[in-house]
């Protein structure tokens, strides 16, 4: 099938993804147009989202006894993975009409969606719950002129609210519901594959409303489909104990955690979930807060990555299935790290004992710091 890169409006056709010489990378629907339900009369809303590193951690790989890569999709232009769905929803409901979105959002959902509205010349509103929602997120919803709306309730009460406007109002819902978000999110399954050459044999991934769980299962299984890769992982998924629906085979009412991103009873997409866990013959499995914390400092401090605790679940549910030895070694794996640590920064300033972190001060000697970092005296 011939590639439809670089016919969109306002855009400068390029050659192939991997020709010589530099180029901007210009966003998911660009890159992939050849895959996605895009045409020659669709105006893109775009911030260049897609394209993120693919980190080779050798300390985990060490740890493991595996080839671990991370997917780190703090690096999209709003801090996480969700605008590579927003892109293409925002863009849809352009198409479609609309003059409102809106969304549900403990964080990442509500920065994306007000970013690409804004962008995109639309309204949006955006329901967070009453006091869980993280502030930095909150902040950037707030910069990018959102309609902002606290509801004394949890998570899953504002996507409650947010389907029934759409359903009865002229709002256009861009939560994970939202075939489209899907659609833009399973770009990342391509990208592991054109970088790895093939797709992994294990996929780790954080699970809130499983909808990413979901895309990267469904990317994968497009590659094969296609003959880029002869294999789709296995999924696996992990949840936080105080928020584990999958885990526990029925809705949590109350979900618990420090994981903000994740802190959700019951999943928008359960059942294509349950159904790519089946395909592919994954897991769902959960960590409790300690463990998810501990996996956030070794990340940070081993691989150089800074993430909000909900993505860290990824390197904890691959230390536990590991060290349960059901991992075949020197298998490769990728571990998506969903969002930026700067959403939830509270975390990197706590010590692994719960106290609070804090800068040692010294004086303007350069002897006692040099003592200070065990370097000894001067020669």
């Amino acid at each position: 099938m011939a590639s439809k890169r670089g016919f969109f409006r306002g855009s400068k056709p390029v050659g192939p993804r991997h020709a010589r010489g530099s180029r901007q990378w210009r966003g998911v629907l660009h890159e992939y147009a050849d895959r996605l339900d895009v045409s020659k009369a669709t105006t893109v809303v775009t911030l260049g989202e897609g394209g993120t590193p693919l980190i080779e951690a050798h300390s985990l790989s060490e740890m493991t006894g595996l080839r671990v890569f991370v997917k780190f999709e703090g690096m999209n232009p709003t801090g996480s993975f969700k605008d590579r769905g927003m892109t293409m929803a925002v863009t849809k409901a352009k198409e479609r009409g609309a003059q409102v979105v809106i969304c549900a959002s403990t964080g990442n959902t509500s920065a994306s969606a007000a970013a690409y509205a804004a962008y995109g010349g639309l309204t949006s509103a955006v329901l967070v719950p009453d006091g869980k929602i993280s502030m930095g997120k909150l902040s950037q919803a707030i910069a990018h002129n959102a309609h902002v709306l606290q509801v004394k309730g949890n998570f899953d009460d504002c996507l409650d609210l947010a389907r029934d406007l759409a359903d009865n109002y002229p709002i256009h819902l861009v939560n994970s519901v939202n075939n489209d978000r899907i659609e833009g999110q399973k770009t990342a399954a391509f990208e592991v594959v054109e970088v790895l050459g093939q797709a992994p044999d294990y996929h780790f991934l954080p699970v809130g409303n499983a909808g990413n769980y979901t895309a990267y299962h469904r990317g994968y299984s497009e590659e094969a489909r296609r003959g880029a890769t002869n294999r789709i992982p296995r999924m696996f998924g992990f949840q936080a104990s105080g928020s584990a629906p999958f885990v526990r085979g029925e809705r949590v009412k109350n979900p618990d955690t420090i994981a903000t991103a994740i802190r959700i009873g019951n999943p928008a997409s359960w059942d294509l979930a349950l159904a790519a866990q089946a395909d592919s013959n994954g897991y769902f499995g959960e960590i409790d807060d300690a463990g998810i914390l501990a996996a956030h400092r070794l990340l940070s401090q081993t691989v150089g990555v800074f993430v909000e605790p909900s993505s860290a679940i990824s390197v904890a549910g691959l230390l536990e299935r590991s060290e349960a030895g059901v991992l075949d070694k020197g298998a490769t794996v990728v571990l998506t790290v969903t969002g930026h640590g700067l959403k939830d920064p509270a975390w990197a300033l706590k010590n692994a004992d719960g106290s609070d972190a804090q800068p040692t001060k010294v004086p303007i000697d350069s002897a006692h710091i040099a003592q200070v970092l065990g370097l000894g005296g001067s020669s």
